[in-house]
């Protein structure tokens, strides 16, 4: 009897380990890794069904033969081996790379005792190919990204400091944002601009008037925002006027407002923008396109800080600081008489001036990359990828006569026209209108000039214009000057003198 229950236990023991024997196998059959099971001689006793895919059945081989690589010093330090064998790390945690024929592999192992005692090795490998494919991309990438980066910064001759942000930013190519700080809406970090927004730190908090002089469309209205946003009115009303495009008597209204009945029209009394903008800032924008009697009248203001409303005799008494702007050469127009000196130097008390483009063409990557985000935002465009050197090569080549707002324009056009995710060179279109404008503005000043002067005196103002520019061009090299205009170097410096012009100053 008791033969027959050992017996009957024997065989339910044994129907229970087929059991899970098969349970077991249908469980590696389902993973998505490959699974061998390799013996203590390192014969491989079992592979699922996704190790066979890719390797073939090797079923009853050695993984010695047809699962190591060929170097001969990774077979003599197996991981397996020394487990088998006894002397080796038996966790199993760590993950191995290698590489197996034209498979990259990553596995990890786990000994364990077979049925019998014996001592085997489940081994799990997962196929890791296309990743090492996609980080080796990756890699290129990147260094195609820094090697141009290091020739731009070459051929710009920057500084040590210009050279380390741009490395940093890795170029409009890595997309990193800048962080700016509050209010600060003026992109660029060459020393013209650092110096500029230094010295806009500087005298935000003060409650001088400040003139902000510079060329159109290179961001003047950009620091009178950085200027008021830095100040301590900045929590104060901030408005802005353009002097040019509004006229005479409507401008005085629109700022200092007017009573009832002063004017057609004016059916009751009303506030000008001096009176709104009370505590707060106002900005005046082409200030050098103001009539001599709203000279008079704004030098009243900022005199007394006072105004009469248009039609009143009752001073007004107003706290407002004022920011303005010209592309005009003041001074100039101080000497001919058609600026009141006394008002300039009112405005004038800080004078901030905005650089070309030209004079800081390091800028431009980290512009294009700023308007690149913004228009692709604004467009709903995909994700642009990157700007070819090519693009980078044909914006640092131009010598951008409008200025922020001409690159800006250039790159709203080729963000709108780009295709595929890229930008290419023929997206990148200049306008010459501006040269010209300002070809024809030069032309229209020599001809206003025949009246007041002799066509002698215009011949030797022009070729006093035409030394000076190419002084500039050549930065005060007298040699250079001199082949460009096809003058010996005596009879340039002849010239030089007649006209007054010193080249240390163009060096």
């Amino acid at each position: 009897m008791a033969n027959a229950k050992k017996q009957n236990h024997d065989l339910q023991t044994s129907d229970e380990v087929k059991r899970l024997g098969k349970n077991w196998q249908a469980l590696l059959d389902m993973m998505p890794e490959m699974v061998f099971l390799i013996r203590e001689d390192l014969i491989i006793e079992y592979q699922n069904p996704y190790a066979i895919k890719k390797f073939g059945d090797l079923c009853g081989k050695t993984c010695m033969a047809h699962l190591c690589s060929q170097d001969k010093r990774c077979q003599e330090n197996c991981p397996l081996k020394a487990v088998l064998y006894g002397n080796g790390n038996a966790n199993g945690e760590e993950i191995v790379e290698t590489r197996i024929g034209d498979i990259d592999i990553e596995y990890n192992y786990q000994p364990f005792q077979g049925y019998s005692s014996d001592r085997m090795v489940m081994l799990l490998m997962r196929d890791v190919t296309e990743r090492k494919a996609q980080q080796k991309e990756l890699e290129v990438f990147h260094n195609n990204v820094e090697n141009i980066l290091r020739r731009k910064i070459d051929e710009l001759k920057e500084s040590e400091t210009v050279r380390r942000r741009l490395m940093r930013e890795v170029n409009v190519l890595k997309k990193k944002v800048e962080q700016k700080k509050p209010g600060d809406e003026i992109v660029g970090a060459s020393k013209k601009i650092q110096d500029l927004k230094d010295s806009i730190a500087q005298v935000a908090d003060s409650e001088a008037s400040i003139l902000i002089s510079g060329e159109s469309g290179t961001g003047k209205e950009l620091v009178a925002n950085m200027i008021r946003n830095l100040s301590r009115r900045r929590d104060k009303l901030f408005l802005k006027v353009n002097c040019s495009s509004i006229n005479e008597n409507l401008l005085e209204s629109d700022l200092f407002g007017y009573e009832k009945g002063a004017f057609t029209g004016a059916a009751a009394r009303t506030k000008g923008k001096f009176e709104i903008a009370d505590g707060g800032t106002i900005f005046l924008d082409e200030i050098g396109d103001i009539s001599p009697r709203m000279q008079a009248t704004l030098l009243r203001v900022l005199q007394n800080g006072e105004i009469i409303r248009v039609g009143g005799t009752t001073p007004i008494n107003v706290d407002v600081r004022v920011l303005a702007a010209t592309n005009a050469d003041l001074t100039q127009a101080v000497q001919n008489g058609s600026f009141r000196l006394d008002l300039y130097y009112r405005l004038n008390v800080i004078n901030l001036s905005t650089p070309p483009l030209r004079e800081r063409k390091e800028d431009i990557v980290e512009l294009t990359s700023h308007f690149v985000r913004h228009y692709q935002k604004a467009f709903q465009k995909e994700s642009l990828d990157f700007l070819p050197h090519t693009v980078i090569d044909k914006l640092l080549s131009h010598n951008w006569p409008g200025n922020v707002r001409e690159l800006e324009n250039v790159v709203q056009r080729a963000v709108l026209m780009a295709r595929n995710k890229i930008i290419t060179v023929q997206d990148i279109v200049f306008d010459d209108v501006q040269v010209r404008s300002n070809e024809t503005d030069y032309f229209s000043t020599i001809i206003n000039k025949l009246s007041e002067s002799s066509l002698k005196e215009l011949i030797s103002h022009f070729e006093a214009d035409v030394i000076l520019h190419t002084l500039k061009e050549t930065n005060g090299n007298v040699m250079q000057t001199a082949g460009m205009l096809a003058l010996g170097k005596t009879a340039l410096y002849d010239k030089m003198k007649r006209h007054n012009i010193n080249v240390k100053s163009w060096k």
